[in-house]
């Protein structure tokens, strides 16, 4: 029998499993390493008013409601590093963790149309992700922004083109949505829980290259996949269209639920 030779220059090294932002598979990985970069990002963000109860019953203990405003974001991703162009959501309510004094904004539900990136968003960021059919495009005078999840818009948002020139800090007076709080839950093989933490991160190198805002709308609608309307409309606020680059830098953990038992 002829002997199988491998070259050692294409094997995979147990170095290179061990070194930061290895991913699978190894030759045709799916996760970027930090960190990454958004260029010309289009971004609607929809504000809305909710009630407190609500806001409280989708947050994991022991992070409190910050506010009872909702933020959706609908992103236009034109350039990104690794993952290309595609469209990404993003629903958040405001939250604090008094123990690390830390103020941000909590993510129950995300949904885009990139299978890397919701690959990336689950396995490092420990953000809920699932594929989805998010959209946002000028139509006429207006914004039109959509969230689809089994051929259900389960949030429509619209608000008028460009009318009011703004800036992204009166935006950030609502809650500071740039620090994103998550739940991350990740299993051993054989169920037993591997990773419960709470994770944040900020994002790096945020440059606006212009800001609008205005009134706007939110109709939501029901669907068990995607149960955004857990966070009904009580009062429309305003909503903003940006356009920005910015980066994907490493987070840190904010609690460990494990350690707590230990």
């Amino acid at each position: 029998m002829a002997e199988w030779k491998v070259q050692a220059a294409s094997r995979l090294t147990v170095e290179e499993i061990l070194s930061d932002g290895f991913s699978t598979p190894f030759d045709a990985p799916s996760v970027p390493a930090f960190p990454f970069t958004f260029r010309n990002a289009e971004v609607m963000t929809l504000a809305w008013r909710t009630d407190l109860d609500s806001v409280a019953r989708i947050l994991p203990p022991p992070l409190e409601p910050q506010s009872d405003v909702v933020l959706a974001h609908i992103y236009k991703m034109n350039d990104t590093e690794w993952l290309g162009p595609y469209f990404e959501s993003n629903i958040m309510v405001g939250c604090r963790l008094q123990a690390a004094d830390a103020v941000g904004g909590y993510s129950p539900y995300l949904f885009l149309s990139s299978d890397g990136g919701v690959v990336h968003g689950r396995e490092v960021h420990g953000q809920p992700k699932k594929l989805g059919r998010p959209h946002l495009e000028a139509r006429g005078d207006a914004w039109v922004g959509t969230i689809e999840r089994n051929g259900i818009d389960v949030l429509t948002g619209t608000m008028a083109y460009k009318q009011r020139r703004s800036d992204i800090k009166r935006l950030a007076g609502y809650f500071d949505f740039a620090l994103n709080i998550n739940l991350k839950a990740i299993n051993h093989i054989d169920g037993s829980p591997a990773i419960r933490q709470l994770t944040a991160r900020r994002l790096g190198a945020l440059e606006v290259h212009e800001c609008w805002s205005g009134p706007c709308t939110v109709e939501l609608r029901p669907n068990v996949q995607a149960p955004v309307y857990r966070l009904p409309v009580k009062e429309m606020l305003e909503g903003f269209w940006w356009r920005a680059d910015f980066t994907l830098v490493p987070g840190y953990v904010l609690h460990d639920y494990l350690a707590q038992k230990r």
